[in-house]
């Protein structure tokens, strides 16, 4: 039986915007993933301060993003969970739900550089791959965790190429495959000033369902 490539894509996208759905696809093409896999949060756990826009609506808003993508679909499972889960239970459901797959966890540059503050981190280095998505103005380093985890850490930064995959090893794979610097906090903040410049960075579907429901007024 043929194993299936999966990424898994965890995050508020409030809202999802180009810059999402450019790592959707440069992730897909560079991992020759099967499937790829938008997870939107009910509400982070590390964001204690802030208040997210309804996940319903971010749902319905990465739904009509990705309505034309063949291998993107896009998953309610942390919105039905109870409780605000952590990443390490969401992964941990999610290879228990799928455990012949080969996973591959999407994050930012931002995640990266906080990763030690997460619940069980090291655990959830283990768990699956992981893919490390560079950012303007973030540095990505390895200092902050441990040798451990450095020994598994591949530098794909300056190439196209497709990495080659250790069947049995868990590796976390650094790429600048997209390097937009797109903000939902940008996004907002345009909105809520009327600023028109919101619709360039997303799909016509998000920024009508945007305009429709007045979701960030």
């Amino acid at each position: 039986m043929k194993i299936r490539r999966i990424g898994y894509y965890g995050g508020s996208f409030d809202p999802v915007h180009e810059g999402h759905l450019a790592i959707g696809e440069a992730v897909a093409r560079q991992f020759a993933l099967d499937e790829f896999v938008y997870i939107p949060a009910f509400h982070a756990p590390h964001k204690v301060r802030s208040q997210p826009t309804s996940p319903y609506d971010r749902y319905a808003m990465l739904c009509l993003a990705t309505r034309s993508e063949g291998k993107q679909r896009v998953s309610r499972m942390e919105i039905e969970m109870p409780g605000r889960p952590y990443t390490i239970e969401t992964l941990t459901a999610l290879m228990a739900a799928r455990p012949d797959d080969q996973a591959f966890f999407v994050m930012g540059a931002d995640s990266w550089m906080d990763i030690t503050s997460w619940r069980e981190w090291q655990s959830v280095l283990s768990i699956t791959n992981h893919i490390v998505m560079t950012r303007p103005g973030v540095e990505v380093r390895s200092n902050h965790v441990t040798s451990q985890v450095r020994d598994r850490i591949v530098d794909l930064r300056g190439r196209s190429d497709p990495p080659q995959i250790e069947t049995g090893r868990v590796g976390i794979y650094i790429t600048d495959a997209v390097s937009r610097g797109v903000s939902g906090t940008e996004i907002r903040r345009k909105i809520r000033e009327g600023d028109e410049r919101w619709r360039t960075d997303l799909t016509p579907e998000v920024a009508n369902y945007i305009e429709k429901y007045q979701i960030y007024k």
